[in-house]
């Protein structure tokens, strides 16, 4: 098993996570941005975006495909339900890590540490509504999706979630965010990233 990674990406280290989670061995091929934009590359990835996992001869690409990919092929049921019900509740909140978090908190990140061209005022408004949601949400419970078990829809939100004070948005006033961001560095298997504080 081979991963396509950039370590600067909250996309990719959901990959490096939930592996991690899983206790599944694998190569990390560390890649620059130019790297992208290769032949070779384009030929597993036609977006020329990371991450990228190849298992057994087949290449998976983007950050949620890969998600759902590992928790059908090597994880337990819990980390993607098949009942109508909890799976709909999990792909809610796959649809926030897609959005929200995505065009709020990413691409602020994205303004501050890496120079790109978003507009930091609305990502951050954006990004702000994201995090309210969330802290609501989890004002009294554990997981995103589920009761008693994270999910990949915890695994999705994560790393930009941490990363938000990256994004000039501090975590302080938001006590439910900052205890269920504990419970998942708790987890046997975590693995960190530059940039989030344990």
């Amino acid at each position: 098993m081979r991963l396509y990674d950039l370590e600067v990406s909250g996309n990719c280290h959901k990959i490096r996570l939930m592996l991690g989670l899983l206790s599944l061995d694998y190569t990390l091929q560390s890649l620059q941005r130019e790297d992208t934009t290769t032949e070779a590359f384009l030929a597993l990835s036609p977006r020329g975006q990371v991450p990228v996992l190849e298992d057994e001869g087949e290449a998976v690409w983007d950050s949620m495909a890969i998600l759902v990919y590992l928790a059908r092929r090597y994880g337990a049921a819990e980390w993607l339900p098949t009942e109508p019900l909890p799976m709909a509740r999990v792909m809610q909140w796959l649809a926030v890590s897609e959005n929200e978090i995505l065009y709020g908190i990413a691409r602020a990140r994205a303004v501050l540490k890496l120079g790109r061209p978003f507009d930091l005022s609305a990502c951050q408004h954006m990004g702000r509504q994201a995090l309210d949601i969330m802290e609501t949400h989890l004002t009294d419970r554990e997981w995103l999706a589920s009761e008693g078990h994270p999910t990949i829809a915890d695994v999705a939100c994560y790393p930009y979630v941490a990363l938000a004070p990256e994004a000039g948005l501090p975590l302080a006033s938001y006590p439910s965010i900052r205890a269920w961001l504990g419970r998942l560095q708790a987890l046997p298997g975590y693995v960190g990233m530059a940039g989030i504080e344990a």
